[in-house]
This record gives structure tokens, C-alpha cells and sequence, in this order.
């Protein structure tokens, strides 16, 4: 049996959920007035300001109003305001209803949102049928830029452009949907650029923040602070690498991290992640595959560490597509082991590269 070595594994788990995106009301919220009521309608005061210091935070945005779609979204044209908001969901759905379909869309979970609406009925509604997410008092919005689950540590460049970056995602959707032939055909059309790297120091605040965001496709849930990631980066004894992708349609930006530690004998992967938005685009078994390579012309037996919660099934189901056997079990800590027998080679239509 081997031996299982948990250091600080309760520690080093998420206890803390970012708001990823904040999900407006319209009518007495976001503006003044009832929109198919009153003559007029005139936005909140500050509420530029706050849904501009959101953007700039890297915090989506969207909408859940029950109103006429089209009326409603000429007036947020005409205030200037659209482009602020992903997959507004504007109908006489349930708040509930809409929410969960926003969460669906981006592909984050429900405890990632934060929801302001005027009416106490609406917010008891949502609190009840989805009690993960947070709900604010549009009277308190004024509040909101200073809640901690508002404050991202860092504000990285990949924050700042990560409205934008969905923006290309939905392009890309778009375009699969219209696409006939198969993933693999669709896939070649994109023209993807992948990159994986030895983390630099400019690298580590988006690391962190991968750490911490990465809920869905993240082997093990381990957060790590900047000083740690900055350690661990100059440490013999581990390897720090992060993934960038980038298609025709635009950057994805850093989306993976992988964390091994290397020992002579052996190598084990502590963490190893991914962005869900890249969750469909095979980067996942590249990242593996090129840490097998790595391990196997370095002559170590190479070991994965999973931890299993309630969302990240994918990545154990990723490990066993990759060749790799379970071989010690603690509680949630599961260790694996791959003999590597098979190396995938990368996809022909991805230009690969791999900086030092």
C-alpha cells in the first residue's frame, strides 16, 4: 500500500465562494420605475459605477426580470448598458427559473450568484427554492462593492477581459450549433493554439485565482495561496505549470494549473484544473498526456491525488479515460497511479507548444 500523505487536506480545501456572477432585476432596481407602467424610467443612482467596478473585478452580470424582453432591452441600450449582461433572462419565468437557467448557461454553480431584486416576495421565492444563492436587498445594493464575496485578493488581466472572453464563447456556441459534421471537424475549424508552461511570477495571481474559482473541473479542491504558488514555482521539488488557450474567435485566456511534486522515485500530481468554459475543447487530455510524457522520459512512476466532492466527478472520470488505476483510498482521498503504457498524441488540429 502506499502511503497517503494528506498535509493539511481540511485546510487546504474550499471554505470560501466567490460571487461569479451578480443577476439584477430591472423595474425598482436596477432603475427607478416600473417599465411598462410608468411615462419614464431613470436609472439608480451610482448603479453605472457599480455594474462598471463589477466588470472590472471580473464578476459577470446578468438579468432576471419579469418584463416585455424587447422594450426591456431597448432601454438598457439606450442607458448604455446591454453589453454588461450575459444570458439576460428577461420573461414571466420564475426568478428561480431564470436564475438556474443563467447558472446553466455560463456553466457556474448556483452558490457562484448573487441575486438583487426590490421585492421581498421575489427574493423569499429564490431563497427558498435556491437557497445557494445569495440574495440582496436591492435597498442595499449601495453596500455590495465592500462584501468580501465582491473582493477578489487580485484583479488580473484575465479578470478584466472576462466578460468579453464569454462574449467569444458565445460566438463559439453559435457557430457549433450551425456546424454540420462531427466534434472532431467542428474542433479543426477553431484553429486552437495551446500552450502549457512553467509558471512565471507574473503568472501567480491568476493562479491563485484559478484555485479558487475552479470548482467543477479540479482533481483535488486544493487552494494555494500566491506565496505558496510562488514556493512551490521555485522549489526542485515541484513543478508549477499553467495552460493558455486561444482560437479564431480569441484568447481564453490561462485556464489551467497543474502542481506536481517530485520526488526521485516518483512524481504525484496534487492539483491539476481547468476552466469549465474549456471543459468541451479536449485540453484536459493534452495536460495529462504531457505530464505522463514528462514523468515517463524522466523514468518515475507518476501518482494523482484525488479528492471527490459533489461537483468534480468529471476530472475522476478524466483520470480513469487517461490510463490511471486507483491504488490507495482515505476517506475522500483517493491516490492514483498511471503505468505510462499509453501517451495519447495531441490532436492534429491543435498547434501545441510547451515553453520552459
Amino acid at each position: 500500500m502506499i502511503s497517503i500523505q494528506q498535509e493539511n487536506i481540511n485546510s487546504k480545501r474550499k471554505d470560501k465562494n466567490f460571487v461569479k456572477c451578480v443577476v439584477w432585476d430591472l423595474d425598482n432596481t436596477l432603475w427607478h420605475g416600473v417599465l411598462l407602467e410608468d411615462e419614464k424610467v431613470t436609472l439608480r443612482e451610482n448603479i453605472v459605477n457599480l455594474i462598471q467596478t463589477l466588470d472590472n473585478r471580473g464578476i459577470l452580470q446578468s438579468i432576471a426580470s419579469k418584463n416585455e424582453p424587447t422594450t426591456a432591452i431597448a432601454k438598457l441600450k439606450e442607458f448604455g448598458l446591454k453589453e454588461y449582461f450575459l444570458y439576460p433572462q428577461i420573461n414571466w419565468n420564475s426568478k428561480a427559473a431564470s436564475l438556474k437557467e443563467i447558472a446553466r448557461l455560463l456553466n457556474i454553480s448556483l452558490d457562484a450568484i448573487a441575486f438583487i431584486d426590490d421585492q421581498l416576495f421575489e427574493l423569499e421565492e429564490v431563497k427558498f427554492s435556491l437557497p445557494e444563492i445569495l440574495c440582496i436587498n436591492a435597498n442595499e445594493i449601495e453596500n455590495i462593492l465592500d462584501m468580501p464575496v465582491m473582493n477578489p485578493r487580485f484583479i488580473t488581466e484575465d479578470s478584466r477581459i472576462r466578460r468579453l472572453m464569454y462574449l467569444s464563447d458565445i460566438e463559439r456556441q453559435n457557430a457549433e450549433k450551425e456546424f454540420v459534421g462531427t466534434a472532431d471537424e467542428f474542433l479543426a475549424t477553431l484553429q486552437m493554439k495551446f500552450t502549457i508552461s512553467s509558471a512565471q511570477e507574473e503568472d501567480l495571481q491568476r493562479a491563485e485565482e484559478l484555485t479558487l474559482r475552479t470548482n467543477q473541473l479540479n482533481t483535488t479542491g486544493y487552494t494555494y495561496s500566491y506565496d505558496e504558488l510562488n514556493h512551490f514555482r521555485c522549489s526542485k521539488n515541484h513543478k508549477l505549470l499553467i495552460a493558455s488557450l486561444e482560437d479564431k474567435y480569441g484568447c481564453y485566456g490561462k485556464i489551467g494549473l497543474i502542481l506536481i511534486e517530485c520526488q526521485p522515485q516518483s512524481w504525484t500530481i496534487k492539483l491539476l484544473l481547468m476552466s469549465c468554459r474549456v471543459m468541451s475543447r479536449g485540453v484536459g487530455t493534452i495536460m495529462l498526456n504531457h505530464v505522463m510524457s514528462l514523468a515517463k522520459s524522466s523514468n518515475v512512476r507518476l501518482l494523482a491525488e484525488f479528492v471527490s466532492n459533489d461537483r468534480n466527478r468529471m476530472m475522476y472520470i478524466s483520470y480513469k479515460f487517461a490510463g490511471f488505476r486507483e491504488v490507495d483510498k482515505n476517506g475522500d482521498l483517493v491516490i492514483f497511479e498511471n503505468d505510462l503504457s499509453r501517451i495519447q498524441d495531441v490532436p492534429g488540429y491543435v498547434d501545441f507548444q510547451v515553453i520552459d
